[in-house]
């Protein structure tokens, strides 16, 4: 890097899926699709959460924000990706990159923080029950939301503030379908070493500890589970877990998949598939896992939506 001539620049070139030049309407066609149903899926989530009282619980006031991340997330990269996919120029302006960088970082992080709470609230249901009122009062659950959602977002400015002070040099193309920090970060002029530093602090704080407290409530979950006397009990323990367990993998196997693989030359390619997994198919499938896995989520869809639509019919 510090052999090339910077340059001043005002704008990146995303490369997207241009290797498949064949596909162009069949793939914005389908994923236009699949974000209009992340829209509508994540919207009924909320929507029914917000609307029935009997889901007024920190755990589906912890699913209204999982939801809310999903729809943001989804909208900083899908839209453009629709644009650039049928663009010939395939430019995204610096301010651009950096805005986007910062809200998927912000939201990225936001949604594991998010994801440790959630698993949290089930193993103080679970293993401290008579205490689950005290310690996750209503007051408490918006503290911790309001914490992961900022202290997310204050590490990601100085993240990002950081990386895009530095030069850039050609070529300015990013081999990816959005900004993404690892292939932009490749783009920096001299020494980036401190800013992978800071941003392995970063990963440490918002990903592996709550990674480790998921792990942790689990541990502890599985253990009172097994402990208790009834089939029946242990069958209804297990389903109030199963519907979270599910979307921690999905969002940690996808993401760890992107991130984490080898530098390998043979999986440069691969990574921009795996970024579609954790973009597009994770925030795709979370409302699903919750309303066909989730009896009460149901319960409520049913009541609520299935009640407007018969009077639709009769009207």
């Amino acid at each position: 890097m510090k052999g090339r001539n910077q340059t001043t620049v005002t704008e990146f070139i995303l490369s997207g899926f241009s290797s498949l030049p064949d596909l162009p309407v069949l793939f914005f066609a389908l994923v236009l699709l699949i974000y209009l149903l992340i829209l509508l899926g994540n919207a009924l989530i909320i929507i029914v959460t917000l609307i029935d009282p009997i889901l007024h619980t920190p755990m589906y006031f912890f699913l209204r924000n999982l939801s809310f991340l999903e729809i943001s997330y989804t909208s900083v990269t899908i839209p453009g990706m629709l644009v650039n996919h049928l663009s010939r120029e395939k430019t995204i302006s610096v301010s651009s990159c950096a805005a986007q960088i910062y809200f998927l970082i912000s939201f990225g992080g936001a949604e594991c923080c998010l994801l440790a709470l959630m698993a949290y609230d089930r193993y103080v249901a679970i293993c401290i029950p008579l205490a689950y009122t005290v310690v996750m009062n209503r007051g408490i659950c918006f503290q911790l939301v309001a914490t992961a959602w900022l202290s997310s977002s204050l590490v990601t400015l100085l993240h990002v503030v950081w990386m895009f002070n530095h030069p850039f040099c050609p070529p300015l193309e990013i081999d990816h379908f959005f900004c993404d920090a690892p292939p932009v970060l490749q783009l920096v002029c001299g020494d980036t070493h401190l800013i992978e530093i800071e941003a392995l602090a970063s990963a440490t704080v918002f990903v592996v500890i709550p990674f480790v407290i998921i792990l942790w409530s689990y541990i502890r979950i599985l253990t009172a589970i097994l402990e208790m006397p009834s089939v029946e009990g242990q069958s209804k323990a297990f389903s109030t877990c199963s519907s979270h367990l599910t979307v921690v993998v999905l969002f940690f196997s996808t993401a760890g998949l992107t991130y984490f693989q080898p530098k390998s030359s043979s999986l440069v390619g691969s990574s921009k598939f795996l970024s579609l997994f954790y973009t597009i198919l994770t925030p795709l499938l979370n409302p699903l896992v919750y309303s066909l896995r989730n009896k009460e989520v149901k319960r409520a869809l049913q009541i609520n939506f299935g009640q407007r639509v018969s009077s639709w019919r009769q009207f």
